[in-house]
C-alpha cells in the first residue's frame, strides 16, 4: 500500500496559517469573556438569552477547526493513505449541524412566546446576591454592545486569511463573526421594547436571531457537504469556479509534448487534486515526460497536489471528450 505526499503550505501561505489559529485563540478567549458576561447580565429577557446561547455556540467554529488543524497534520499511513485532509471540514459539518439544531429551538421559543404573548418585565440589576440601584436594562445593553466588538473586529481579520489559505471552515466562522452585530442589535431593541412597554418585542428579537442563527446552520451545513462530495473547486467567498483546470489545460497544452488532453479536479478542503489525460506528441522516454509535465502543472498553484497524469491512445482522449 502506497500512501499519498504530505501535503506541504508555501512559506506565505503557512505563515498565514500561524497567524490565522492566532486569531481563532483569541476568538476564543473573547468569546468566553463575552459570554460570562452575557450571563451575568441575562436577566429576564428571552433575546438576552438566545443572544448568550448563539455567543456560546459561536466557540464550536474555531474550536472545531483548532481541533481538526492538528489532526489534518498527521501523515497520510496505510490505513490513511489519502491523509486526513478532511478533518476540519467534518468537524465543521458536525458544528454546523449543532448550530442548526440550537437555531431551530431558539426560533421555537420565539415563536411560542408570540403566541401565548407572555409579558417579560426587567427590573434592577442583581449582582452579587445584591440589588444596585441601576435599570437592568443597561446593563444588558453594555453587555451586548461589547459582544458587538471582539468578534467584529477578528471577523474583518479573519476574511482575507481564509481567502488567501482557500479555507471554508474559516472563512464561515470569520463571517459569522463579523454578522454577529445583527444579533446583538435585535437583542438591545427587544430590551429597549420590554422597557417601553411593547410586550412583543423582545419574543420578536428573539425569533430574529433564531433566524439568524438558523441562516448560519444551514448554510454551513450546506457548504461543508459541498466540500465532502468532491465538488469542482471554487471561490469560497462566491462560490464561483476557480477554473484552475482551463489554467493547467493551457498551460500544458503549450508545451510541444502535448497533443491533447482532458482534466477533471476536485476540492478537498483547501487543497486541489484530480486526474489529467494525455494524449503525448511522442511515445518515447513516456515516463520522463509525464513526469515533467506533472511537475510542471503542480507548480501553477499551490493549492493543487497529488495530480495523477495518465497517458492515453486517440481512441481514449476521443471517448473522454464525449458527454
Amino acid at each position: 500500500m502506497i500512501v499519498r505526499p504530505v501535503f506541504s503550505l508555501p512559506d506565505q501561505q503557512d505563515a498565514q496559517l500561524k497567524r490565522a489559529i492566532r486569531l481563532e485563540w483569541w476568538s476564543i478567549f473573547f468569546l468566553l469573556t463575552i459570554a460570562v458576561v452575557m450571563f451575568m447580565a441575562t436577566g429576564n429577557s428571552q433575546a438576552m438569552r438566545a443572544a448568550f446561547i448563539e455567543d456560546l455556540i459561536s466557540l464550536v467554529p474555531p474550536l472545531s477547526f483548532l481541533v481538526a488543524n492538528r489532526i489534518r497534520k498527521t501523515p497520510p499511513s496505510v490505513e490513511y493513505p489519502y491523509g486526513r485532509n478532511r478533518a476540519t471540514l467534518l468537524a465543521f459539518l458536525a458544528a454546523a449541524v449543532a448550530v442548526s439544531i440550537v437555531g431551530l429551538f431558539i426560533l421555537y421559543e420565539g415563536i411560542s412566546t408570540l403566541i401565548k404573548q407572555d409579558h417579560p418585565t426587567i427590573g434592577h440589576f442583581y449582582f452579587l446576591e445584591q440589588q444596585w440601584g441601576v435599570w437592568a436594562g443597561w446593563i444588558m445593553i453594555v453587555a451586548l454592545t461589547y459582544s458587538i466588538i471582539p468578534p467584529f473586529i477578528l471577523g474583518r481579520k479573519k476574511l482575507p486569511l481564509a481567502k488567501d489559505l482557500h479555507e471554508s471552515t474559516l472563512y464561515a466562522d470569520a463571517a459569522m463573526n463579523k454578522a454577529d452585530w445583527l444579533t446583538a442589535g435585535a437583542a438591545i431593541l427587544g430590551v429597549l421594547g420590554i422597557g417601553l412597554g411593547i410586550w412583543w418585542a423582545d419574543a420578536a428579537a428573539a425569533t430574529i436571531i433564531g433566524l439568524d442563527v438558523l441562516k448560519d446552520g444551514f448554510s454551513n451545513v450546506k457548504r461543508a457537504m459541498q466540500d465532502l462530495m468532491d465538488h469542482r473547486p471554487a471561490d469560497i467567498a462566491t462560490g464561483k469556479p476557480l477554473n484552475l483546470e482551463q489554467t493547467v489545460r493551457d498551460a500544458l497544452l503549450q508545451r510541444t509534448e502535448v497533443d491533447e488532453l482532458a482534466i477533471r479536479l476536485r476540492q478537498e478542503g483547501r487543497m486541489i487534486a484530480g486526474e489529467v489525460f494525455i494524449l503525448l506528441h511522442t511515445e518515447t522516454n513516456v515516463a520522463e515526460q509525464i513526469e515533467q509535465l506533472n511537475a510542471h502543472a503542480l507548480s501553477l498553484d499551490w493549492r493543487l497536489h497529488d495530480l495523477v497524469m495518465m497517458p492515453v491512445t486517440q481512441a481514449k482522449m476521443k471517448a473522454l471528450h464525449q458527454p
